[in-house]
């Protein structure tokens, strides 16, 4: 009975989207992927102009982003989910500000903070390493 708890629970949680930090279902709190890219910038997303890309739904500022996004998702969704880069270095899931971003190598990595941005920044390609093999670790956790 224990173990047949624990598989439900486990399929709950993937069917929740575990490998993405969603509120509501939406992905990046609402912000444009598009734009970190096209517009150097977070900017919001419109509710009108969405589409959903691995159980999350991504909102645009324009059309033109959608249009884009829609051509290759996974050349625009933040890595780890969206969860903090930092603190996947660290191990664990944490919360991001959207407009704590870093754009390196066409791969987007949100922060916790601002503050937090800084200090991955100082040692950031050896976070990404790091960040990297926790992930594979912890997504669906």
């Amino acid at each position: 009975m224990k173990q047949l708890m624990q598989l439900c629970l486990v399929l709950i949680t993937l069917s929740m989207g575990a490998q993405n930090n969603l509120k509501n279902g939406i992905a990046i709190q609402g912000y444009d992927p598009v734009a970190y890219f096209e517009d150097g910038k977070a900017i919001a997303g419109n509710k009108e102009i969405s589409a959903t890309f691995d159980n999350a739904t991504y909102f645009f500022s324009k059309e033109a982003h959608k249009v884009l996004f829609l051509q290759d998702p996974s050349k625009f969704v933040p890595q780890y989910g969206g969860y903090c880069a930092y603190g996947l270095s660290k191990g664990y899931k944490a919360p991001i500000n959207p407009n704590a971003f870093t754009i390196v190598n066409d791969k987007l990595y949100l922060n916790y903070s601002l503050e937090i941005k800084a200090e991955w920044l100082k040692q950031r390609d050896e976070r990404i390493l790091k960040a990297n093999e926790n992930w594979e670790k912890i997504k669906n956790k």
